[in-house]
């Protein structure tokens, strides 16, 4: 039985994918992690000193990666609706409206505060980690918790 005929009628919020994959077949994510890893490593973008150079306005290689980033996703964002292209099962790609909400401000501020602090953002942790960074596994013990934290209050805050 393929992935095409193992459709599970439950999805996985509001971006889940219908179809399963099997353990085996998630090979190809370590994979994807594994290459971006060595990306970042090669390029610089997980060091610390290169971090702290952008929050202190003192270069600009940062913000030309981020930057990049950006228009490469607003330009692959307008071609998967304007081709109507779907992922590699086969699936529609649905890209659903964001709405606008005060907590978003405060959010990003904890995020950028947190990530000037310890010279680290979620993607390039295990990257940090994986090339001895050892530290950086408090930072990660962080981030698992605030957002086991905000899972646990999100329905109590205001919206």
């Amino acid at each position: 039985m393929n992935n095409l005929e193992n459709k599970n009628t439950d999805t996985e919020g509001i971006n889940g994918s219908q179809i399963k994959d099997s353990g085996f077949s998630n090979l190809k994510y370590l994979l994807v992690g594994i290459f971006f890893g060595i990306v970042f490593v090669k390029a610089e973008i997980i060091s610390w000193f290169r971090i702290q150079e952008m929050f202190q306005l003192q270069s600009f290689f940062m913000y030309g990666v981020i930057g990049s980033a950006v228009v490469v996703g607003v330009i692959s964002v307008q071609i998967i609706k304007k081709f109507n292209i779907k992922t590699i099962q086969g699936e529609k790609i649905e890209i659903q409206p964001k709405t606008f909400n005060k907590g978003q401000i405060y959010g990003g501020l904890m995020f950028g505060f947190g990530w000037a602090i310890t010279g680290a953002c979620p993607g390039p942790l295990f990257a940090q980690i994986g090339t001895g960074v050892t530290v950086i596994v408090v930072t990660l013990i962080s981030a698992i918790l605030g957002t086991w934290f905000y899972g646990l209050i999100k329905d109590k805050l205001p919206h």
